[in-house]
Order: C-alpha cells, then sequence, then structure tokens
C-alpha cells in the first residue's frame, strides 16, 4: 500500500520534535502522538504490510519503540514476532553482539531458537539514525541463518547516514527527517 501525501503529512504532522532532549543539540522525534491516533497509526503498518513481498516467515524488532511497530506488523502479516532486547533482558539461550556507541558499547541478545534456519524475516524500528543497533540486529538474524527481506523505518535521520551502514539490505523508510 503506498501511502498518498496527504497522508504521508498528516503522520509527519503527528510526531513532536522535542529540542534538546535527552540531551542539549538533540532533535527528539516523539512518536506517542501518531500511536495514539488510530487512523495514522494503521496507515503506517498497512503501508509497511504493503512493502512486504514474497513469504515472511516472521517481524524482527528491536527493544523498545520498535516492539510497537513491530509487534502490530507481525499481527497485520499472519507471522510470529521476534524481540531483539538489550543485555540481560532475555531468560532463555541466547546470542549476543556488542557494538559501538558515540561513547562506548552496548549489547543486544536474541534468543537462539527464535528464528529458524532459512526463515525470511522483516526488521522494522521506528528510527534509523546512525544505524549501529540495527547493523546489530542483522549480525543477530545472520548468526541464526535467518534472510533479511527487508529493514523498514518510520522515520529515517538522514544526517547521520545510518543508511550507509546497511548497504546490500532492502532499506525502506516511511519519511526523512
Amino acid at each position: 500500500m503506498s501511502l498518498s501525501p496527504a497522508k504521508i503529512n498528516a503522520i509527519r504532522g503527528s510526531i513532536r520534535t522535542i529540542p534538546d532532549f535527552p540531551k542539549k543539540g538533540i532533535l527528539f522525534r516523539d512518536i506517542t502522538p501518531l500511536l495514539a491516533h488510530k487512523t495514522q497509526f494503521r496507515d503506517c503498518v498497512r503501508y509497511f504490510a504493503g512493502l512486504t513481498k514474497g513469504k515472511v516467515d516472521s517481524v524482527v524488532s528491536i527493544e523498545s519503540r520498535g516492539f510497537i511497530f513491530g509487534s502490530a506488523l507481525a499481527y497485520a502479516l499472519g507471522v510470529g514476532f521476534v524481540p531483539i532486547r538489550k543485555e540481560g533482558k532475555l531468560p532463555h539461550k541466547k546470542t549476543s553482539v556488542s557494538y559501538d556507541l558515540e561513547y562506548g558499547t552496548s549489547t543486544v541478545e536474541i534468543h537462539q531458537d527464535a528464528i529458524l534456519p532459512g526463515s525470511r524475516v522483516i526488521l522494522i524500528d521506528d528510527v534509523l539514525a546512525t544505524g549501529g543497533t540495527v547493523l546489530a540486529a542483522t549480525h543477530l538474524v545472520n548468526r541464526l541463518g535467518g534472510k533479511i527481506a527487508g529493514i523498514y523505518f518510520l522515520i529515517e535521520l538522514r544526517g547521520l547516514k545510518g543508511r550507509a551502514k546497511l548497504k546490500g539490505y532492502p532499506v525502506r523508510s516511511l519519511m526523512r527527517f
């Protein structure tokens, strides 16, 4: 499903920009008004479902706002949902990957049995910024033998050039700031 320019503008208008959050110099894109608006939220999920081509076995999302879109998209596609969480949050056997942040490192994890080898998955998150977290997520999916059929984002922050880290993957974003 493609969205009309009017629908995209309505979705864009429902995203608040909060200056200097969480620290000075950052323009935070607050999606909570969008989530509260049933039509615009539904339009986003339908848009992502319409991007999906061929059989998909599951939707994989990154903690925490990605879970909102990931679970809704999995439901719309009639497939399972797989969470990628921060280190120490998953209770069963897991595999992890660490990645660099601006000041330090972080680690994300996935259950070892969450994706079967050869499974086609969609990765989805709310925002593509520097791309480090989603690149780590691709490493986890690949390690388990999954095939990434698409990587979707509600918002892409162009100035941070996160898309460059995802070369070779089919990346789509609904809107860019």
